[in-house]
C-alpha cells in the first residue's frame, strides 16, 4: 500500500453535493486533471490524452476520483456524450470546483461531490470500492485489501 494512502480498513469522507444521487463502484484515481475535449473517448469512456496517468483506462461505471477538469468548455459536451453512450462514470469526486467541472457533472447525471473534510486523493486508491451518497454528503470507502482484492 502506498505511504500516501491512509491505511484504514474503511474510510468515511464527508463533502458537498454537486449533483445528487447515490451510486457505487470501483474507484479509478488520478492526480492528473482530465481534459474532456480531446482527452477522452466518449464511446468507450477511456482517457486518451497523451501522457495522462490513466491513458487507455476506462472510467465507465467507476467512481472517478481526480483533482478536476482542464481544457475548454468542450469538457461538458464530451461527458454529456458519455451519458448518452452509457460510458459515464458512476460518480465524480473532485477537489476543485470550476464551471466546466460542475457542468460536466450535471450533464452526466452522475452523483458528484467536492469540498471534502479529507482529501480523497490520499484516502482512496484505484480498486477500492466506493459508495457515494451525494444527497447525504457521505462517501464510504472499502479498501481493496479488505475486499480480498489486494495486489
Amino acid at each position: 500500500m502506498s505511504d500516501a494512502v491512509i491505511a484504514e480498513a474503511s474510510v468515511v469522507i464527508r463533502g458537498r453535493k454537486v449533483v445528487g444521487g447515490v451510486s457505487e463502484g470501483e474507484a479509478l484515481v488520478t492526480r492528473d486533471r482530465i481534459s474532456g475535449w480531446g482527452g477522452i473517448d466518449p464511446r468507450t469512456g477511456s482517457v486518451i490524452e497523451t501522457r495522462h496517468s490513466l491513458r487507455g483506462q476506462s472510467f465507465a461505471g467507476k467512481v472517478l476520483v481526480f483533482p478536476g477538469a482542464k481544457g475548454s468548455s468542450g469538457w461538458s459536451a464530451m461527458f454529456h456524450m458519455t451519458r448518452l453512450m452509457k460510458t459515464a462514470p458512476a460518480a465524480f469526486l473532485f477537489n476543485e470546483m470550476t464551471t466546466k467541472m460542475a457542468l460536466g457533472a450535471v450533464v452526466t447525471h452522475s452523483p458528484a461531490m467536492t469540498d471534502f473534510d479529507r482529501d480523497p486523493l490520499t484516502c482512496i486508491e484505484t480498486g477500492d470500492w466506493v459508495r457515494v451518497d451525494a444527497d447525504r454528503g457521505v462517501i464510504e470507502v472499502t479498501k481493496k485489501a479488505q475486499r480480498g482484492d489486494a495486489s
